[in-house]
């Protein structure tokens, strides 16, 4: 626990901190790697600006939160974007978009669109060597580590250091997307690729779920299907569920019940209905209420199970209005939820009477 001095009642600023808060990074028990990172965006990019608009927004938070713990008083600190990340953003972006912009006959023909495809794949590789390295710092320090994207590609680094850590790993999954495309337009590591990724690649991880899916091609369909590991809860599903009058709470302790001990959410801001993130990268009609979020994650809380870490990815904002920060604003509070609730179960604050 810090001694930083905190008045939980006054007008937070961002210029001293997320959400205002004027914490050291050796002071803080939560420490965010903002990744601003958006290179194998398919559809419309800006998610690489997501971290600095969740820090711009958080001066609007009020710490007080009904269910759980007030995380401030653990200690928040967000690290600076790295200069190194920027660059290879900058570099694989510009390679990535001739590539996205290609036909499949292009692409067979052109030697220098495939060199290309060849030096976006190192370059995504060292992204998450980077995500790695930095995030088993952190829990080596016992430090809960959180991703903030940047597109979905970014966590994967973070999701092998905490499966590292914290074998048999469940993996809770918030999207609209399932994501488990084997290496999307022949990039390895695309947003589109990951949860595939870390199925494949991660011998830690023992379970996924996933909730709010509703696009997603046929063969995600069969893998998912196939993957005794994966269980899906597809948006239309969950729609009829509720549509025939199943209790949502229900649903969300059903979802809970599937996953083990140790829990890492990684939460694609589309996942939730488009009216909470509508400048997202790859919006979608449909998805969560974010009080039906609040209810899964309170769900958790109230299992007994931990809660170990998370991220949170796509928050984009409107490039076109500057002072429009609605999807930052929505992104900032979820990532201050999901921080409560996993100090909550972690046991570094006591959770409110």
């Amino acid at each position: 626990m810090t001694k930083t001095i905190i008045d939980p009642n006054a007008k937070a600023t961002s210029k001293d901190g997320i959400y205002g808060l004027p914490f050291k990074e050796s002071e803080a028990q939560v420490v965010y790697i903002p990744v601003p990172w958006d290179v194998t965006t398919s559809y419309q990019a800006g998610t690489s600006k997501g971290p600095a608009a969740i820090l711009g927004a958080s001066e609007q938070i009020d710490f007080f939160d009904l269910d759980f713990v007030d995380a401030y008083q653990a200690g928040l600190f967000m690290k600076k974007e790295s200069a190194k990340i920027k660059k290879l953003n900058t570099e694989g972006r510009l390679l990535a978009k001739k590539i996205i912009d290609a036909d499949d006959e292009t692409m067979k023909k052109n030697k220098i669109l495939q060199k290309n495809l060849v030096k976006v794949n190192q370059i995504c590789n060292e992204l998450n060597l980077e995500i790695y390295k930095e995030t088993k710092t952190l829990l080596d320090k016992n430090k809960i580590s959180v991703v903030v994207g940047g597109d979905h590609a970014t966590p994967f680094g973070a999701i092998k250091a905490y499966a590292e850590k914290y074998p048999q790993l469940g993996i809770l999954h918030f999207d609209a997307h399932s994501d488990t495309r084997v290496a999307y337009m022949g990039f390895e590591n695309s947003h589109a690729s990951i949860m595939h990724n870390v199925m494949e690649k991660i011998s830690g991880v023992s379970k996924l779920v996933q909730v709010g899916i509703r696009d997603f091609c046929e063969q995600e369909f069969v893998y998912t299907r196939d993957n005794k590991k994966i269980e899906v809860y597809f948006d239309q599903s969950l729609a009829r569920r509720k549509m025939s009058g199943e209790s949502f709470l229900k649903i969300a302790k059903e979802i809970i019940a599937h996953l083990p001990e140790h829990i890492y959410i990684s939460f694609d801001i589309d996942g939730l209905d488009p009216r909470f993130c509508p400048n997202t990268g790859t919006p979608v009609p449909g998805g969560l209420d974010y009080q039906e979020v609040m209810l899964i994650i309170n769900e958790l809380v109230l299992s007994g199970k931990k809660l170990v870490g998370f991220d949170l990815v796509e928050v984009s904002p409107n490039p076109k209005d500057k002072g429009n920060e609605w999807d930052a604003n929505v992104g900032m509070r979820l990532l201050y939820k999901m921080t409560s609730a996993s100090l909550a179960t972690m046991g570094h604050i006591k959770k409110r009477k």
